[in-house]
């Protein structure tokens, strides 16, 4: 048996999954806090998550009907960028500062400048840095809070913070160093350079954790965490990843010419390439994937976390969000969402605001707000999914992951609004999924067992779930995402 973990914004998921029989046992999760400001602070506490992975951890053994002495290996997803910033002891010297936090975007201004700009940021890093990444967070520490700063003997990502706590070892892997910003993507190492930019009273050698490769092993089961959790000796931890990584693989999205599309709080379109990719925008992230190969992708940040604000504002569960949403017509009868709540990375506003336009007193309906706020989340992942360019154009498929994927009509829209086939896979959330496949591939490789092996095993996909696209939504979504892209450019002044 082997275990999926995947530390995520709103909560912690376990996943126990049998490779030989091919199935999954039992899963839980357990939410956490989300401490947040008007600034845009974002952050959690990372003994949350402890709570948290324990808590899941009890609750999918029981569900699985195992005996925990049977897990062989954990492999840890985890939110990426987050800053987890420890003391000599092992103890966050502040509170995790997280993906979507967007309080240090001056910071993020200011390092680009410094490094020389766009072109800078590729010569150096193979991609652009952008607010959200571990850097700014890391430069803003030092500003802000230069006591804590000064006390960091180790900075860590959320996924290595568990692997650590799991294991007692400091590493990390080349998927999730990718979002630091101080990673170079290309040559798959440190940058020490910019790294010596943003904080250059820290050494690297002694702060930055140890580089794997992706299917080298973080370490042990520490003796004491392995009696917590009712584990046998010798269970392995592999090098896990980041979310967008470890969901890559729990979609089986391991070769070219798969795209996955992900409705998480968060949202992501990305796909597999066996080379290092630099694309026309800066708002593609070359990131590296947690299986070797880079894993260019673009990230949005407001997609469940903005269709839940407007449905707790209406007080609505999410079957009755989905009969508002369904109840609407394409369009929204003129309703326009740019649901930036979190300020954007994809389009590039990190201090943006939320816009509802073009109500009216006619068309100010909860049918259509409700709508409104989806279809506003999805041009985002439109918008992204172009960025991409070749990498995605001839995709004949795409593998739908995250909680909205859940929704029959967010399916629909998808397809509508993409012209493109979507499917689910059976396990939506896919990172922990992934992750568990990681942990198998990592502790069976030298048995001549491959990641595609398994993924084939493991990976199956939902046939119930299988959404074309229906022309005239398709023909009328055109018009629809063309006036969202005329209320950026008007709102932001960009170019429609």
């Amino acid at each position: 048996m082997y275990i999926g973990v995947d530390c995520g914004t709103q909560s912690t998921k376990v996943v126990v999954v049998d490779v030989e029989r091919g199935t999954i046992l039992g899963d839980a999760s357990h939410p956490h806090h989300l401490d947040e400001a008007e600034n845009g602070r974002r952050e959690q506490a990372p003994a949350e998550w402890l709570v948290a992975l324990k808590s899941a951890f009890s609750q999918a053994i029981e569900r699985a009907g195992i005996n925990a002495k049977q897990v062989r290996g954990i492999g840890v997803s985890g939110q990426q960028h987050g800053m987890v910033a420890l003391d000599a002891h092992g103890d966050p010297v502040y509170p995790a500062k997280l993906w979507c936090d967007t309080e240090t975007s001056a910071h993020n201004s200011d390092l680009v400048a410094r490094l020389g700009g766009e072109a800078g940021c590729l010569e150096k890093l193979g991609l652009v840095l952008q607010t959200g990444y571990t850097a700014s967070k890391v430069a803003w520490l030092r500003e802000r809070h230069p006591n804590a700063y000064q006390r960091i003997a180790t900075l860590l990502l959320p996924h290595d913070y568990l692997n650590f706590w799991l294991t007692g070892e400091r590493v990390t892997e080349a998927g999730d160093a990718s979002g630091t910003g101080y990673f170079d993507t290309r040559q798959r190492c440190w940058q020490r350079e910019v790294f010596a930019e943003i904080a250059p009273e820290l050494d690297p050698d002694r702060v930055l954790p140890r580089l794997l490769e992706a299917h080298e092993p973080a370490g042990l089961v520490r003796p004491v965490v392995a009696q917590e959790l009712g584990l046998g000796d010798d269970v392995m931890v592999s090098s896990g990843g980041g979310d967008n990584m470890m969901g890559a693989i729990g979609t089986g999205n391991i070769i070219r010419g798969l795209v996955t599309l992900s409705l998480g709080t968060s949202g992501t379109v990305c796909a597999y390439s066996p080379n290092p990719v630099v694309c026309d925008s800066a708002m593609v992230a070359n990131f590296c994937a947690s299986h070797g190969g880079w894993l260019p992708l673009i990230c949005t940040m407001n997609v469940t976390s903005a269709t839940s604000r407007v449905r707790d504002l209406f007080g609505l569960d999410l079957a009755e969000f989905g009969k508002q949403v369904a109840k609407a017509p394409v369009g929204s009868e003129g309703v326009t969402v740019l649901p930036f709540f979190n300020g954007e990375r994809v389009p590039m506003l990190p201090e943006a605001k939320g816009d509802f336009l073009g109500l009216s007193s006619l068309n100010m309906t909860q049918a259509n707000l409700c709508r409104g706020v989806m279809e506003g989340a999805t041009f985002g992942l439109r918008y992204g999914l172009e960025l991409l360019g070749d990498l995605t154009a001839g995709a004949s498929q795409i593998r739908l992951i995250g909680g909205g994927a859940k929704s029959s009509v967010w399916r629909q829209m998808v397809a509508d609004i993409t012209n493109t086939q979507v499917i689910c896979p059976t396990v939506t959330d896919a990172a922990a999924l992934g992750a568990a496949i990681q942990a198998a591939w990592c502790d069976l490789n030298t048995q001549g067992v491959t990641l595609e092996l398994l993924c084939s095993r493991l990976v199956h996909l939902d046939t119930g779930s299988l959404t074309d696209p229906d022309s005239e939504h398709v023909d009328a979504y055109q018009v629809v995402y063309q006036r969202y892209r005329e209320a950026l450019a008007q709102r932001h002044s960009m170019q429609p």
